[in-house]
């Protein structure tokens, strides 16, 4: 009988023809197919829900509505993580005026895969004034999982907003090293339909053995990207070199094309949770009210 935890490897070493004929690959193993899509429109009376579709394993929640205006979506995945051959589909689109938080209820786990990547889709609109915040948990990639991971964004010019994403290599409570695998995390903004940055981390089977050189993540094993669009560019960019963050936690920031990119990096995935905390408490806390701060579903 062969050891499941084998299935990951090169197929060649089982030997058989026979053998490796009876390992299915992920396209053979039941998949998920999940999907979200949310539309809010503001107005004098606070932000509102104009549309909701949800496809499982995918659902959204709206915590402490009780009837007022809408403030932070919740996105759950009830299938507990993604596989390879996964697909994952979300678009959030906020239209005029509207303000809203999106966060998930937890860390995303991308288990080991056969020979499929899993695929993970993000669309953000932000219109006319809109506030737009995409706050997700963590990402905890497995040892030899497969990733491809999409982020579109989409800008009004006078629109405001603040997109992260965040990587965890392995599950330190495990030991576990990241040693084999395949993650490509993209972006792409548009400004009134002008694409104005695009950018991609790119690592693969050849490559995750010398991902530990001083060049590339060192002893990084969590990094995070963090996007901001919105008035006064420069004078915040100082603002948020100035920031102070946890001593265990790297950050650079940068402006490109009218966009602040904020790089994240740490050793253990708790020193980048207590730098993106300190990060958004200040932000928030500069730049007035607004959707921009610590999600309360971190804290549960």
């Amino acid at each position: 009988m062969l050891d499941p935890t084998d299935l990951g490897d090169d197929l060649s070493g089982f030997g058989s023809r026979e053998i490796c004929a009876a390992i299915p690959s992920d396209s053979d193993l039941q998949r998920a197919d999940g999907s979200c899509r949310i539309v809010l429109s503001g107005s004098e009376k606070g932000t509102s829900i104009m549309e909701v579709f949800q496809q499982s394993p995918i659902r959204v929640m709206f915590p402490g509505i009780g009837g007022g205006a809408v403030k932070e979506a919740v996105l759950i995945n009830t299938g507990g993580g993604v596989a390879g051959g996964d697909r994952l589909n979300c678009s959030v689109t906020a239209l005029a005026n509207a303000s809203i938080a999106v966060t998930t209820q937890a860390a995303e786990k991308v288990y080991r895969a056969l020979n499929e990547p899993a695929r993970i889709a993000t669309k953000l609109e932000a219109g006319k004034s809109a506030k737009l915040a995409w706050l997700p948990q963590e990402t905890i990639v497995f040892n030899r999982a497969r990733l491809c991971r999409e982020t579109e964004i989409e800008l009004s010019c006078d629109a405001e907003l603040l997109a992260l994403e965040w990587l965890v290599l392995g599950r330190a409570a495990h030991g576990e090293k990241v040693v084999a695998g395949h993650i490509t995390d993209s972006w792409r903004v548009k400004k009134d339909g002008r694409l104005i940055w695009a950018d991609t981390f790119r690592v693969t089977d050849e490559t995750f053995p010398h991902i530990q050189r001083k060049a590339l993540l060192s002893n990084r094993r969590a990094v995070a990207t963090l996007v901001y669009f919105g008035p006064d560019i420069d004078t915040r960019l100082e603002f948020l070199r100035q920031i102070v963050f946890s001593r265990d936690c790297d950050c650079a920031a940068t402006s490109v094309a009218g966009l602040i990119i904020v790089r994240f990096a740490a050793t253990v995935s708790s020193s980048l949770r207590l730098g993106l905390r300190n990060f958004l408490q200040q932000f928030s806390r500069e730049f007035g009210p607004g959707p921009f701060s610590v999600p309360k579903m971190w804290s549960c």
